[in-house]
């Protein structure tokens, strides 16, 4: 979990200027999304499975307004591409610290999921949730992650 705090922690100050405020972890065992956005990015490697970015509406628009300092009235293409390639620099950040723990992956381009209730199914991996607050509204990690067996 540490890797993906401290990633999320340090893209969101630098690019967006917003503190994070760590909430509770808790476990996740359903199937579908909470939010109304959801950034996915898949992990191989050592460690396999899922990352899913879960935010409002609002907070996606507000957090790629910051980060390109314009407001985004509506969530559009620009507004989709900026909040994936946020959850894409985040993972990528987190798999680097994983990999200096002993765990090297590699992680999927991004997918963004527009809609709450959206079936996903991790195949037998229960997720973790982080929340993160920030000034623009709450972000939940999904990490459904796991060791990879070894043959």
């Amino acid at each position: 979990m540490n890797p993906f705090i401290v990633a999320a922690s340090r893209v969101l100050e630098a690019e967006a200027q917003a503190q994070v405020q760590k909430g509770q972890p808790r476990w996740h065992e359903g199937y579908f999304t909470l939010r109304d956005i959801t950034v996915s990015i898949s992990v191989v490697g050592s460690v396999e499975g899922t990352v899913l970015y879960g935010m409002d509406e609002s907070t996606a628009k507000a957090i790629v307004g910051a980060i390109v300092g314009s407001p985004i009235p509506i969530f559009d293409r620009l507004a989709e591409s900026g909040i994936a390639e946020l959850g894409n620099v985040i993972t990528g950040m987190a798999s680097a610290g994983l990999e200096a723990a002993g765990y090297p992956c590699n992680i999927s381009p991004p997918s963004v999921i527009s809609g709450r209730g959206t079936i996903l199914s991790m195949v037998n991996i229960q997720s973790v949730v982080l929340p993160l607050e920030t000034r623009f509204g709450n972000i939940d990690v999904h990490l459904a992650l796991r060791e990879k067996p070894k043959k």
